[in-house]
C-alpha cells in the first residue's frame, strides 16, 4: 500500500462496504442515495438486507449484491460497485433486479401483483459507449413507450454513475450530488478535506475513511482488497495498451502518418516508430 495515501479507496470492496455498508455509517448511504435520486421523495431511513439471494428453486442461479437495502416505504435498493466492464453487464443488472421483484410475492395467499419500487444504482469505474458522444456521467433508465417517449413503468429504475466521465474540479462543485461524485472518485488521492466539502456528512465520511484509524484486522482486509483492485486495474490497463499497439501497427502498415496514429491511439511518435 502507498504510504502516502491518507484515505481508503472506495473502489475497493472493503472501502466501499466500510463507508456505505454498516449501520454506523447508514447516514452516509442515505445522503448519497437521496442526492442520486434527485427530486424523488427523500429516504428517511434504511434497513440493510441480506445481500445473498437464491431463486425460487435451489437449482436457480444465485445473486450476491454489494449492498441491498429497504427504505421506510418498503422500496428496495441494490447498490453495486463495478470496477471492470463485463460483456453482459446490462444483462446482469436486469437479472439482479428480478430478485427484489420476485421476493415481494407473498407465499400461500392471494396477491393482486402490487409491487414496491426497485432501484438499481451502479457506481461504475468505466463508461458505456455513447453514440452521441455525450459526456453524461449520470444515466437513468426506465421502461418507456417507444412512440410517445413517456415512462411506461415508474417503479423499476436503473441509475448508472459513470465515474470516468465526471471531470469537475473542486472549484466547479455546486450541488451535493457533485460533491458526492467528486469525493467517491478522488477520495484515495486526497491528503486534506476539500474546502467545498465541509458538510457534516462529509466530515463523517473523511473520519471513517482515514487509513490510520483502521485496526489491525481491518488493515489486513483492506490491503487484500486493495491488492485485488490493483491487480484488476493492471490487467485492464495491459489489455488497453495491447489493443492500442495492435491498432497502431495496422495503421502504420497502411501508411497512415504518425501524427494521426498518435492522436488515434494515444501512443507517442517515438513508440510508433519502434513498432
Amino acid at each position: 500500500m502507498d504510504s502516502k495515501e491518507k484515505y481508503i479507496n472506495p473502489f475497493t470492496d472493503f472501502g466501499f462496504k466500510k463507508l456505505f455498508g454498516t449501520d454506523f455509517n447508514k447516514e452516509l448511504l442515505i445522503d448519497f442515495l437521496n442526492n442520486v435520486l434527485g427530486d424523488r421523495e427523500r429516504i428517511q431511513d434504511l434497513t440493510y438486507l441480506n445481500t445473498e439471494h437464491l431463486g425460487n428453486a435451489e437449482t436457480d442461479r444465485k445473486a450476491i449484491f454489494d449492498l441491498y437495502c429497504e427504505n421506510e416505504k418498503g422500496e428496495k435498493f441494490i447498490i453495486e460497485l463495478q470496477n471492470v466492464k463485463q460483456q453482459y453487464f446490462k444483462d446482469r443488472s436486469i437479472f439482479y433486479s428480478t430478485f427484489p421483484i420476485q421476493s415481494q410475492a407473498p407465499k400461500g395467499r392471494e396477491w393482486d401483483y402490487y409491487l414496491k419500487a426497485v432501484y438499481t444504482i451502479g457506481i461504475l469505474n468505466f463508461s458505456f459507449p455513447d453514440q452521441n458522444e455525450q459526456e453524461r456521467f449520470l444515466r437513468e433508465v426506465q421502461l418507456i413507450d417507444k412512440e410517445t417517449k413517456e415512462v411506461f413503468y415508474h417503479k423499476l429504475t436503473f441509475i448508472y454513475l459513470e465515474m470516468p466521465k465526471f471531470r469537475k474540479s473542486e472549484d466547479e462543485l455546486i450541488s451535493q450530488f457533485d460533491k458526492w461524485m467528486y469525493v467517491i472518485k478522488n477520495l484515495h488521492r486526497l491528503q486534506d478535506k476539500p474546502v467545498k466539502l465541509q458538510e457534516k456528512v462529509f466530515e463523517k465520511l473523511f473520519s471513517e475513511a482515514e487509513i490510520a484509524k483502521l485496526n489491525s484486522e481491518d488493515m489486513k482486509a483492506y490491503e487484500e482488497s486493495l491488492k485485488t483492485y490493483r491487480d484488476n486495474y493492471s490487467i485492464i490497463e495491459t489489455a488497453k495498451s495491447d489493443t492500442r499497439i495492435e491498432i497502431a501497427k495496422r495503421l502504420k502498415n497502411k501508411g497512415i502518418d504518425f501524427e494521426t496514429i498518435a492522436e488515434t491511439t494515444g501512443l507517442s511518435k517515438e513508440e510508433i516508430e519502434k513498432l
